[in-house]
This record gives C-alpha cells, structure tokens and sequence, in this order.
C-alpha cells in the first residue's frame, strides 16, 4: 500500500506509474489526497477540542475549590457540549479512515523506472536469453502428461477422483523425484544463508491483506467459511507475515527466510495443450525465498536473489531466460518483477517457472514492518520474494527434455535424492 503522504508529495510520478502499469482507474489518486487533507483537519479540531476538554476539567476543579459552583456547573455545561462535537468528529474521522484505506488498497504500487510500457506478457522485455544449444528429442518423443502415464508416476485422472480436475497425484518413482526437488531447492537455499521455516498452509485476513492478496486476488484463492481462514497461495504470505507488526534495528538485515509449502490457487483455467498436465494446476509444490531488507540495498538483493534462482536452473541442466514484466502484467504489488522460463522441448514453449519481485515499501507498508536508523527514527522496510522454486512446470520440463527412448534420465544432482538415475 502506498503512503498517502507520498502520494500528495509525487503527484506526478504515481500517476505515470499508474499509466506505464495500464491502470484506469486514476482518481483514486486525487481521492486520496482530498480524504487525507479532511482527515488531517478533523484529526486538528479533534486536538483543539480534546484541548479545551482538559483545561476546562481542570478549571472546574479550581473553580469549585474556590466555591464558585455556579461558574464550575456553567463550565461542565461547556464541556458537555465538547464532548459531544468530540464524539461527531471522531465519527467524521472513522468515516475518512474507512474511506481513505479503500481508496490507497485500490492503488497498485509504483513501477521501478526500469519497467518497461506494454499490455501484455508480449511485451515482457527478454533480460536474459538462453544462449547454448536447446534439447535435441527423439523422433517419438512425448509431451509429459503422456510420459506421466506411460511411467505411471503423475495420475491426473485419480486426482479428479479424489478431489477435481487441477490436482494431480504423484506415486512411487514421480512422487520421490517431487520430493528430491523439495529438498534439493531447500538444501541450496540453506547454503545460501536463508533460515528455513514451515509455516501454516492457512492464514487469517489480516496476513492476506498484509502481502497484497487481499483485497486484489480473493478470488484466486481457496476460503475456508467456516473459519473465516485463507489456504495459501504461496509461502510468501505466511513467510512475510511473520514481521507483521514488528520493529527492526538496522543491524537486522538482511533477513533471509525460506519456506516450502503446498500451494492452493483458484485460477480460471481455459483449455488446450497450454494447461494440460502440469502446466496449470490448482495445488502445486513449492519452495520460496523471503528477504526483508534495508531500502538502500534491496536492488542489489534482488540481483542476489536472480542468481540463485539461476544457480538451481543451471545445476538441473534445464534451459532458461529471464524476463522483465512489463507494466500491464506486473502484479499489483510489485516495483519490479523479473519471470524465469524453462524451456519445454516436446511442446516446444517456454514455461514460467518462478517470479522474483521486489515490492519496496508496498507491502511493508501494509505490514506495519518498520526499522529503526542509527538516529532511532522508524523507516518503513523493503520486502522481496521469489520462487526458488515451483515444482510442477519444472518437473513437466524435467520429464519432457531429458526423456530418452529408455527412459527418461534424472539430473545428477537430484540422483542422491531420489536414490535412482533414470524413470522407465
């Protein structure tokens, strides 16, 4: 959430911001300026008032020390009436907080100068393209939903049994190289300095308010009603909302926190070849990484957080590239996004495989996440996260690029895992 101070103070810069990210709905801005204006002078007649409160209490009780109860009942008369004005104001003050809040969860965040225009994931910039020589496939090669059931590793179809359609079931040889995956994105990242969590796989309102889900991606999400509680769409949630309310000193950072986690998302599915399999599901493995950072360091950490993204990618021999997300398909919390594609050799497209963002102080905005400077004064932090990384897509591409007319050979890194070289 963005600050309506610097709002009022950036004018300009927010609504081109707002221009580069395709956002219409632009007087929000001027909403917000002119609610925090009215709240500003309610909250100085509210002062004024509780001011005139406290000294005429004060002077009832000289004035009835003194036996001058006339003049003490006449002030107590006047003191009444302020009391009442201070309650309509205070009144007045809910209804502008209400308002206002609306009006700043309605704004997206700021793009980084370095997002570039566009509408649509066609107009993503390539950062970094894949420069080596792509899997070369056997001539009878296969797509991985069907390699899924010719090893009988992924059912989907016992999976709309159990549960629907968008939620596989992995078993023996694809359920231990899922595992395998787990473990080997969860052992880098511990030897990269982040601190492992296993956070709930539900959070409360306020931890989906407080990373951005709420109240733009409700309907992405699984509600449980009767608890009034959220399964998680990523780790990010519960992982970062683990600083809600929390006041940090400089010498904190950078916190590094990582995280595996099912993850539960309600997208609207369409059909073809591009959402078959495990190319889009509804449950899905995995593992995220979590910075909290100082605001002048959070861009270096960024450019970390790329290359060990990276690392994982080139350890698993799978090709990649990078892309900068334009404005119209940056999310609505982010200041800059940065895609990571694999390339899936037997359908012969790119695949998203993780998002690496940095949100500055949207979310630690939203989060009460503060840090205290040398001189003791409160800054708001910045927060990041990144996929490190989402299992399915990186499985389909696994299956598909390394399938061979024996089999289908596992990464060497991942061997000590799954304690097998090759699924046939």
């Amino acid at each position: 959430m963005l600050l309506a101070s610097f709002i009022k103070e950036n004018k300009e810069k927010v609504l081109e911001g707002l221009k580069i990210r395709n956002f219409k709905e632009t007087h929000f801005v001027d909403e917000v300026i002119v609610l925090d204006e009215q709240r500003k002078e309610i909250q100085q007649q509210s002062d004024n008032t509780q001011a005139l409160i406290n000294n005429a209490s004060k002077e009832i009780g000289q004035l009835f020390k003194s036996g001058q109860a006339d003049k003490a009942n006449e002030k107590k008369g006047q003191v009444s009436e302020w009391k009442t004005q201070l309650k309509e104001l205070q009144e007045q003050a809910d209804v502008i907080k209400n308002k206002l809040e609306t009006a700043l969860l309605s704004l997206p965040n700021v793009p980084h100068p370095s997002v570039p225009p566009g509408n649509t994931d066609e107009d993503n910039e390539v950062y970094k393209a894949w420069d080596k020589a792509m899997p070369q496939l056997h001539e009878n090669h296969q797509p991985h939903w069907e390699l899924a059931e010719k090893y009988d590793i992924i059912d989907m179809k016992l999976g709309v049994k159990l549960t629907g359609a968008g939620f596989p079931v992995y078993k023996g040889k694809g359920a231990r190289l899922q595992r395998a995956l787990i473990s080997f994105f969860l052992d880098e990242a511990n030897k990269a300095g982040y601190t492992e969590y296993i956070p709930p796989h539900m959070v409360n309102e306020d931890s989906a308010r407080g990373t951005g889900q709420l109240p733009d991606k409700e309907g992405q999400m699984y509600y449980v009603t009767a608890d009034d509680l959220y399964l998680i769409p990523t780790a990010e949630v519960p992982v970062t909302n683990i600083y809600r309310d929390v006041i940090l000193d400089e010498k904190d950072f950078p916190i590094k926190m990582t995280g595996y986690t099912p993850c539960f998302r309600r997208e609207a599915g369409s059909y073809g070849a591009h959402v078959r399999g495990l190319n889009r599901v509804h449950q899905f493995d995995k593992v995220e990484i979590v910075h909290i950072e100082h605001p002048d360091k959070s861009y270096d950490t960024l450019q970390e957080m790329l290359k060990h993204v990276e690392g994982l990618l080139e350890q698993l021999g799978l090709p990649y590239r990078i892309l900068r997300l334009c404005g119209g398909d940056l999310g609505f919390t982010s200041a800059l996004t940065f895609d990571f594609e694999v390339y899936s050799a037997a359908q012969g497209r790119w695949l998203e495989v993780s998002s690496v963002s940095n949100f500055e102080t949207f979310q630690s905005n939203r989060l009460k996440l503060r840090y205290r400077d040398t001189e003791n004064k409160k800054h708001l932090a910045h927060t990041l996260n990144g996929s490190a990384l989402a299992l399915p897509r990186i499985v389909a591409a696994l299956l598909e690029n390394f399938q061979t007319t024996e089999g289908i050979i596992i990464p060497e890194v991942l061997q000590k895992y799954t304690g097998f070289d090759r699924i046939d």
